[in-house]
């Protein structure tokens, strides 16, 4: 009715489902609306809840729908089901399911969910008995597994980074030639970033989140802007390689690398500053279904500038340095030696030459997108994601380790990832 106060819980029934139930003079027809508490009991379960994952429904209640005898399926307009709740924890999921006879379990097909801060809305295209389905994302003990694996990884980069630091300046002292080549620059700026990245994660996770709002809100945009750093140089070190192994030539830029330093490390400053004036730093807790905390950093408290300046930030680099890997990759085994197989083993060697140019191009964050396919694929990801210092590390050494022989191979394979100076300074 116009006007009248619309309950926090309701049921929205389309017209057009009457009108399918009243042919000819019949002017009423029996609904009955249930709703029911399943917390006691193995009714209304199935495997989902059955299982020990977490999964519950949502202040264990559940609507039933039912209009006269007929079995409504298919229908043209959705039925809307709103479900009001407090605010979820960031880890938390809702999913609206109905129950499936058939199956003897929850189910989701028909049905849409549009999320909301405190109410949720099902709608679906038949009537039956429904709720919301709430699952954890991350469990307590999952939380700390994955956080101890992430801290032994970046533990373990550090080292290898500190490394790959230390050879760079040592081949610099001892040959001419790094003093002008922009190739190493670009692979040591880019390991400083990830160094210093794998620094303040270490120091978030070690740290309790509790102090000052500003201190929070300073440690959060200290970890954002390197995180930001580490996409920025990805990103560079495709459009090295772009410009090496693919424009090749007319690739003369005066003051080059100082070009490149300005956009690396200037770029994510600025969208630093412009997150950190919104006040969109602050406490991020993630919690387990027994509303326990698993995981508290200082990180961000507001979504969209989460997916604005990180997700979509991200995205773009990776589908750049994406494109451009796959670019290079046709063209090294392309070459004449790959294809006509002249030379023992070539085809292997350029396998090795696409994976270590992917370490530099962040391949390995674009496991990110495989996690929503379930626990195992978020292992994999922090494992090989929190390792990328270690591929760098042995990326460079195979490189520019010196060799007795200078004699480079005919087909130039294990040479391309080498990014030879563009501009001299």
């Amino acid at each position: 009715m116009q006007g009248e106060v619309q309950p926090t819980d309701r049921v929205r029934l389309p017209k057009s489902l009457f009108g399918a139930l009243l042919p000819g003079n019949r002017s009423a027809v029996r609904l009955a609306i249930t709703v029911l508490d399943i917390g006691a009991g193995n009714v209304f379960k199935g495997p989902k809840l059955l299982q020990d994952n977490g999964n519950s429904v949502l202040n264990n209640r559940m609507v039933g729908l039912s209009v006269g005898q007929t079995h409504a399926t298919g229908l043209s307009e959705p039925v809307e089901i709103t479900f009001s709740h407090q605010r979820q924890p960031p880890n938390m999921i809702l999913t609206c399911v109905f129950w499936n006879v058939v199956k003897g379990d929850w189910d989701s097909q028909g049905c849409s969910t549009e999320l909301g801060d405190e109410r949720t809305v099902c709608r679906c295209d038949h009537l039956t008995f429904f709720a919301l389905l709430l699952r954890p994302t991350l469990d307590l003990a999952t939380a700390q597994t994955l956080t101890r694996i992430s801290q032994a990884g970046c533990g373990v980069s550090m080292i290898f980074l500190a490394f790959t630091i230390v050879f760079y300046v040592a081949l610099r002292l001892s040959l001419q030639r790094f003093k002008s080549e922009d190739a190493p620059k670009i692979h040591m700026a880019l390991s400083s970033s990830l160094f210093l990245l794998n620094l303040t994660f270490l120091i978030s996770v070690g740290s309790s989140s509790q102090g000052s709002p500003s201190s929070c809100g300073v440690r959060a945009a200290i970890f954002h802007y390197f995180l930001l750093c580490v996409f920025t140089w990805m990103g560079l070190e495709a459009f090295h390689l772009y410009l090496l192994a693919i424009r090749v030539f007319n690739t003369y830029f005066g003051h080059y690398f100082l070009k490149l330093s300005l956009l690396g490390w200037g770029l994510p400053a600025l969208v630093v500053i412009g997150v950190g004036s919104s006040n969109s730093y602050g406490v991020y807790t993630i919690r387990d279904q027994e509303n326990r905390t698993s995981l508290e950093l200082c990180w961000f408290q507001k979504e969209p500038a989460l997916y604005a300046t990180v997700h979509g930030y991200f995205l773009v680099s990776f589908l750049f340095g994406a494109v451009v890997l796959a670019l290079v990759a046709w063209k090294i085994f392309t070459l004449p030696s790959v294809t006509a197989g002249k030379e023992q083993g070539q085809t292997w060697r350029s396998v090795f030459t696409v994976l270590g140019l992917s370490s530099l191009v962040g391949m390995t964050w674009g496991l990110a997108v495989l996690t929503p396919l379930g626990l195992s694929t978020i292992y994999i990801f922090a494992l090989f994601n929190s390792l990328q210092g270690v591929f760098i590390f042995c990326w460079f050494i195979i490189l520019y380790f010196p060799r007795q022989s200078t004699t480079a191979p005919s087909s130039g394979t294990a040479r391309l990832g080498q990014a030879h100076s563009m501009s001299q300074e």
